[in-house]
């Protein structure tokens, strides 16, 4: 992480000067006050990773000043300074919160040892602070639930592409995963003990997502009252996920393009150039393809950040999965809860498996967690489950809002023929022969279909009254 400058106070030009001077030499970056009120001014609207600060100074003494600056930043370092030393004037520095005390003369690697102690000491906090940011994150491919499959196809392309440098685009509805998956690979990649920054595109404020993204210099704008570091060099060295990218305006797609070249930047009001080395994943349930013929994203872009391409299935696509999900979710929910719901009730599954998930997995989990709150047996019913009313026509009134299908004339037919299928089972209770009576096909066509659309409903019944056992095509 970048070490922020220090702050030099001394009364004396010469003095502050010879300082700098060697300082400069050391690689730090170094800041001027020529007083105590000054200096504490200075803090107010800047970041420093310590203080040089001599004792005696005009206006405000450096003894005042420490304890002042005790009362504003009390874990910011200060070492004092003093032509004027005695056992008596170092004690009451050290009481007052210096950590260190050097007389006049001393030598400069003197100062610089402490100096550097001080750096060594920013350093370690930073990076437990980024620690404790992450704690919790804690990301797995085995996180990655499911057995249709594209899930284990997709888990395969995660461990091929993680352990690479390669910039990553995943294209999926909202609730698929897509956050996992960007997890998944970072924790995967060369990359893990770095830092994982998440970014919002479409939760921030446009004329903010800049200044968050690249950070800002002091006055840059109404309210910019000290420099702020961006996301991308809080993650230099790690990933950055930039979840919704969709939603981020042309003018800045054009910066992040430009960043992507080389990982060149400079900050919102500043003319320094600056550059880390950071992999970057996007993701966004746009249709990318509408967004760039509507001259909504930039296609140069979409090209430059779809390097490895990802796009996790919906859930309504993945058949049994739903059950699996089911069980993990009622599994943690119940756990978490403290509630006594052990499994799911056959009519349970069947509303289940059922409903088409335009909220896919996120849904589910929301279903299932309503569900252990509600249930007052063992065992999830399917009174306890939602109508799904709601989220029915709110399926039916976002295909209506588009001007056509998503995909191709082929997707949009298996999607349909899915659905048929999915609706004539749950309406004659997944009685298999009812239902291919319904649809007019025989029995075993409608098995065919099933197994060609990965209906995979452990549920159905083959014959009026008897069960199938485990029935599962593939």
């Amino acid at each position: 992480m970048k070490l922020p400058p220090l702050l030099v106070v001394d009364d004396e030009k010469n003095m502050r000067l010879s300082l700098e001077t060697v300082l400069r030499a050391e690689g730090f970056e170094v800041r001027l006050a020529d007083s105590a009120e000054a200096a504490l001014n200075a803090i107010k609207t800047e970041e420093f990773f310590m203080v040089i600060s001599d004792a005696r100074l005009g206006g405000m003494s450096g003894y005042d000043f420490l304890k002042a600056l005790k009362q504003r930043a009390p874990d910011l370092p200060v070492i004092m300074i003093t032509a004027y030393a005695t056992p008596k004037l170092a004690v009451e520095a050290i009481k007052s919160g210096a950590i260190d005390y050097l007389a006049k003369p001393f030598e400069p690697d003197e100062l610089l040892h402490a100096v550097s102690r001080c750096a060594e000491r920013w350093q370690l906090l930073a990076e437990n602070a980024a620690l404790r940011k992450r704690a919790g994150e804690i990301y797995n491919l085995e996180d990655i639930i499911g057995d249709a499959p594209k899930v284990r196809e997709l888990r395969q392309l995660i461990e091929t592409v993680a352990p690479t440098d390669a910039t990553v685009l995943i294209l999926g509805e909202s609730g698929t995963g897509k956050e996992l998956i960007a997890g998944a690979m970072h924790s995967l990649s060369t990359r893990c003990s770095k830092s994982y920054i998440r970014i919002n595109c479409a939760a921030i404020p446009e004329n903010l997502l800049e200044s968050e993204l690249f950070g800002h210099e002091k006055g840059a704008f109404t309210g910019a009252h000290r420099q702020k570091l961006g996301r991308v060099e809080e993650a230099d060295g790690g990933t950055i996920f930039l979840d919704e990218i969709g939603d981020m305006s042309r003018p800045l797609q054009a910066k992040l393009l430009r960043f992507l070249e080389d990982g060149t930047f400079t900050r919102v009001g500043g003319t320094q150039e600056l550059h880390v080395n950071v992999r970057l994943i996007a993701a966004t349930n746009r249709n990318i393809i509408e967004a760039i013929k509507q001259n909504q994203f930039r296609e140069d872009l979409f090209h430059r950040l779809n390097v490895m391409q990802f796009r996790p299935p919906p859930l309504r696509d993945r058949g049994s999965d739903i059950l699996l999900l089911a069980n993990h979710f009622l599994k943690q929910f119940s756990a978490r809860l403290g509630r006594p719901v052990r499994s799911l009730s056959e009519g349970a599954k069947q509303a289940l498996l059922a409903h088409s998930w335009p909220g896919n997995v996120r849904e589910l989990r929301n279903v299932v967690e309503r569900a252990v709150i509600l249930e007052t047996t063992t065992e999830v019913q399917a009174a306890s489950l939602p109508d799904f009313e709601l989220e029915q026509r709110l399926r039916k009134s976002s295909a209506g809002a588009h001007a056509g299908p998503p995909g191709s004339l082929s997707d949009a037919l298996v999607t349909f023929e899915r659905q048929i299928i999915l609706d004539a089972l749950a309406h004659n209770g997944f009685n298999l022969n009812r239902a291919s009576q319904q649809l007019d096909i025989t029995r075993h066509a409608l098995r065919y279909r099933m197994s060609r659309l990965n209906i995979t409903l452990d549920t159905v019944v083959d014959e009026d009254s008897e069960p199938a056992s485990n029935y599962s095509p593939r």
